[in-house]
């Protein structure tokens, strides 16, 4: 299968798309290696990669409507994978016009090639930052979605509700993943356990917003890579899908998670909560085992010993990145 992904040099599509090749199938990658974190952490990934003889990487980004179209039209693909975004609820928050043109316009050029170019399938990386204040736990894909907090999960929403409108109107078949909370090795910088399991091995404080008591469903990569990988091989019309662990983890239990780990206490910075954060993500996974006979395997028990295992042997001497 030939598939063409977008963002695949980053921390969820570098993993996509070495199981792809892995696989057999053929992956051709564009990615901006933008300055959201050091670009160094994609280069390594596209490295790894490039080891593959199946793999292409395209240098360019997706808020250029030609290049997409031009890139898209040379790699022929069958399916397409869309990862590439701005990602951080907080950044979006400092510039929501970056995340506007790179989350929307970005995914309006990826549907509107496919349109153009005749490729009916795609596969759209969303977010559980579109349930925000959800009262009602676990987060169902059903639920209205009416307490958005920040710009990150608005341009997100937008994505995909440009998804729907292109699947209504010229046939595309789509599954819009809701990604809870990923981590694991090769993880962005900028992520709670990434952030914490450096600053603890270092010695130096991490930040700790809010009192402990907020509650993340933390998703092992490979978990969120069997589902992507299953919806490229069954047929949709337009769905949407919620990818987690669908089980909570308290702030206060992640952080001892990783002191036990790691083998030293952490150094507290307690900050206040922080503007559009939420106090819970909590996936229910009913559809995802329905339709992508979805399972879960690594709970985060077992998942944040095995990153901070890969942390030490990978990152532990490298410059701090954040």
């Amino acid at each position: 299968m030939r598939v063409f992904v977008t963002g695949g040099a980053g921390f969820i599509g570098s993993h996509v798309v070495e199981a792809l090749l892995q696989r057999g199938d053929s992956a051709t990658v564009i990615d901006d290696f933008n300055d959201y974190y050091p670009s160094a952490f994609k280069r390594q990934n596209a490295a790894i990669l490039a080891r593959h003889a199946a793999f292409r990487l395209v240098e360019g980004d997706i808020a250029d409507r030609r290049v997409i179209r031009e890139t898209m039209a040379a790699a022929k693909p069958e399916v397409v994978i869309h990862l590439a975004a701005r990602a951080g609820v907080r950044a979006s928050v400092q510039d929501p016009f970056l995340y506007q043109r790179v989350n929307v316009e970005g995914t309006l050029n990826v549907l509107d090639a496919m349109r153009e170019i005749g490729v009916r399938k795609l596969t759209f990386g969303s977010t559980s930052s579109i349930y925000g204040l959800n009262a009602k736990i676990p987060f169902s894909e059903e639920d209205p979605v009416p307490s958005i907090v920040s710009p990150y999960a608005a341009t997100k929403l937008a994505g995909e509700a440009l998804c729907r409108a292109y699947h209504h109107l010229h046939g595309l078949e789509i599954a819009a993943l809701r990604f809870f909370s990923v981590y694991g090795p090769r993880g962005r910088p900028d992520m709670a356990i990434y952030q914490f399991t450096e600053r603890i091995l270092r010695g130096e404080p991490i930040p700790f917003f809010g009192d402990g008591s907020s509650e993340r469903d933390y998703t092992h990569v490979d978990d969120i890579v069997s589902g992507v990988l299953a919806t490229t091989t069954r047929p949709f019309g337009f769905e949407v899908i919620n990818l987690g662990e669908s089980q909570v983890t308290r702030l206060s239990a992640l952080v001892a998670l990783i002191e036990d780990a790691v083998g030293k206490k952490a150094v507290l910075h307690h900050l206040p909560e922080q503007p559009g954060d939420v106090p819970r993500t909590f996936a229910n996974i009913d559809k995802a085992r329905r339709l992508l006979d979805y399972a879960p395997k690594t709970k985060v028990e077992m998942g944040v010993p095995r990153f901070v295992e890969w942390f030490r042997r990978e990152r532990a001497h490298a410059p701090a990145a954040c």
